[in-house]
């Protein structure tokens, strides 16, 4: 976590037992849009896909931890919550999931991510598959900057 955003947590917990299980993060490709999204509670789910973990050794998110979201310059904008954490198949992803994660509609859900996939799995030399595991979690808005 860089100064900026341990600051931020430090500060809004304050004198009060901070929980320990925390990160800092940014989403994918349009960063800016989607942590405004978070702040202004349109999207309150995000996923990614299970390979990365795998690929980049990293755990795999649960509920009840915190993140500190990031802006595109490194910056935090928000505290929140996971609740929920299920790993799903793409083509299996509800439209309610798809609508929480702040795209407005399944299709356009679908085609946003099927294109940022494709493009981050060929880096890594795998075609993109319908049935991919993601990993989909729910947060709730803690706190904003």
């Amino acid at each position: 976590m860089n100064k900026e955003a341990q600051n931020y947590w430090n500060e809004y917990w304050g004198d009060q037992v901070k929980p320990t299980s925390v990160s800092a993060w940014k989403f994918g490709d349009t960063t800016d849009r989607l942590a405004e999204q978070v702040v202004s509670g349109v999207k309150t789910a995000t996923c990614s896909g299970h390979v990365f973990y795998e690929l980049e050794n990293m755990s795999l998110p649960k509920a009840d931890e915190y993140g500190v979201i990031l802006n595109s310059e490194d910056q935090p904008v928000a505290i929140v919550k996971t609740v929920e954490v299920s790993i799903i198949p793409m083509n299996e992803v509800t439209e309610e999931f798809a609508i929480a994660e702040g795209d407005g509609t399944y299709e356009n859900w679908r085609n946003i991510h099927v294109k940022y996939f494709s493009a981050e799995l060929q880096k890594y030399g795998i075609t993109f598959k319908e049935d991919m595991l993601l990993v989909c979690e729910r947060f709730k808005l803690i706190n904003i900057k």
